[in-house]
């Protein structure tokens, strides 16, 4: 969820619009998430992140499927606590859907700020 139910200015088309003034920003609580829905089957190798500093994951699990599959844990992370990309080579997976849950964050209200989210990988 946005912050304040705001997609306009908060929503989840900042992730990936490649600009540095914009961000998606959770709403207040703990275990934040986003789920990507790729319209074909990618080996996935790499999740490059950039968060604002004081609004980073301490931990973030990767989890991942095929069309009609359950969700499977791939890897755990643990960023840094800065507005710097982040860049963290995963097991590469062959997978349709990828969740990622940010569990614990630095901030004191659970608020996650994600101002780029890159996926590399293979189709």
């Amino acid at each position: 969820a946005a912050l304040n139910r705001d997609v306009k200015q908060f929503g989840k088309q900042h992730l990936f619009d490649g600009s540095e003034e914009t961000c998606w920003n959770s709403d207040e609580g703990t275990s934040q998430w986003v789920t990507l829905d790729f319209p074909q089957p990618v080996k996935v190798s790499q999740l490059h992140i950039q968060f604002q500093g004081g609004f980073s994951s301490r931990l973030c699990t990767l989890e991942g499927c095929r069309t009609g599959e359950g969700l499977v844990k791939i890897s755990e992370l643990y960023p840094q606590d800065s507005h710097a990309l982040q860049i963290f080579q995963v097991e590469e997976t062959v997978l349709d859907k990828l969740r990622i849950t940010f569990g614990s964050s630095t901030d004191f209200f659970g608020r996650i700020v994600v101002y780029h989210l890159g996926v590399l990988g293979e189709r």
